[in-house]
């Protein structure tokens, strides 16, 4: 498989030995990672991070780390090109119930995102755009009881996308969906990373394959054995579970899912899920 030309420059996400415990328990320990903003020649491009891990590992906490919600124990996050510490807002946090203000529009739920970042008359350009870029215009007026799964999970992007510093995490975007849907929410998620070359995008999903196939990174959360081969308390990323696909020929191909390497590289992490 032929892979693409591409390049890497400042980091826009930070992870530095970060770690936290529970009532004394360690759940997340020394974990190290960082996203680079890529380029490609003549086109914009952003980034998709797969991130994964066995059921109740710690993917959640980790992304509240990520997103500012929760202070680790030790250990930093920075992010954007200034590599600021991460505060509430600067990253996006779309979680599976996609929650919207119910007594607002759709547009006046975008429209208080939009406000968080802009003054009110940019506020409503960003706003009209954004509903026009995921099309949803025709909503606009529409509560948020009255729209289809699908648009709210639109709308649930859009608005954090407004409101935040080009990063954003999807917690399970493909849980539940049929075929049909699963493939509108992959074409929304290339249309969010060429909007900005700087779009991140993070998909904490058990759907291995369909994250695979959209991803440049992946990380893979689990734990590490000692030399007598004791597990060591709280997950971690280890380097070798840090993948970077581009460098591998698998990132950016159309229809990836159907090479034999891509295949056989899925197989590979479900091994190594299994046994972290």
């Amino acid at each position: 498989m032929t892979a693409h030309t591409y390049a890497y420059r400042d980091p826009i996400l930070t992870l530095t030995n970060v770690s936290i415990s529970l009532n004394n328990e360690p759940i997340l320990r020394d974990i190290n990672a960082q996203v680079l903003d890529v380029t490609r020649p003549n086109m914009r491009q952003g980034q998709v991070v797969g991130f994964y891990g066995r059921s109740g590992i710690g993917k959640s906490v980790l992304c509240r780390i990520m997103a500012g919600l929760i202070a680790p124990g030790t250990g930093t996050v920075e992010v954007g090109l200034a590599q600021q510490p991460v505060l509430p807002g600067m990253v996006g946090f779309v979680q599976q119930r996609y929650p919207l203000f119910d007594h607002r529009t759709l547009h006046d739920n975008l429209l208080v995102a939009a406000q968080r970042k802009h003054a009110p008359a940019d506020a409503r350009q960003h706003v009209d755009a954004y509903l026009e870029r995921f099309g949803l215009a025709p909503h606009r007026r529409k509560y948020p009881a009255l729209l289809s799964g699908g648009q709210r999970q639109r709308a649930a992007i859009a608005q954090q996308l407004l409101c935040s510093d080009h990063l954003i995490l999807l917690d399970e975007p493909f849980s539940g969906l049929d075929v049909a849907m699963i493939d509108e929410v992959k074409r929304i998620i290339v249309e969010v990373t060429t909007m900005d070359e700087l779009n991140t995008v993070i998909i904490v999903s058990h759907d291995i394959v369909t994250t695979t196939a959209l991803a440049d990174r992946l990380w893979l959360l689990g734990y590490e054995h000692d030399a007598a081969g004791a597990l060591v308390p709280g997950a971690t990323i280890s380097p070798q579970h840090q993948y970077n696909l581009a460098e591998m020929g698998l990132a950016w191909h159309e229809n990836v899912e159907a090479e034999p390497e891509f295949a056989q590289f899925v197989e590979h992490i479900k091994n190594e899920i299994r046994g972290s």
